[in-house]
């Protein structure tokens, strides 16, 4: 799975209540990874935080 699909994934499934250890069993990944691409997605949307990331997410059409 590329980088870019399972960012949106990881925010669609933060947007679901999934805490990270949860998103990172499901995807078959570890934390580490889900926070890697929590972060990354927050820099990409200029999010200062993992909720501003997620409503930023829903406004562009990501998830």
């Amino acid at each position: 799975m590329s980088q870019r699909p399972r960012m949106q994934v990881v925010l669609r499934l933060l947007a679901e209540g999934l805490t990270d250890d949860a998103i990172a069993r499901r995807l078959g990944c570890s934390v580490r990874t889900v926070r890697n691409d929590v972060a990354a997605a927050m820099v990409a949307l200029d999010a200062r935080s993992r909720f501003q990331a997620g409503a930023r997410a829903m406004q562009a059409g990501l998830i």
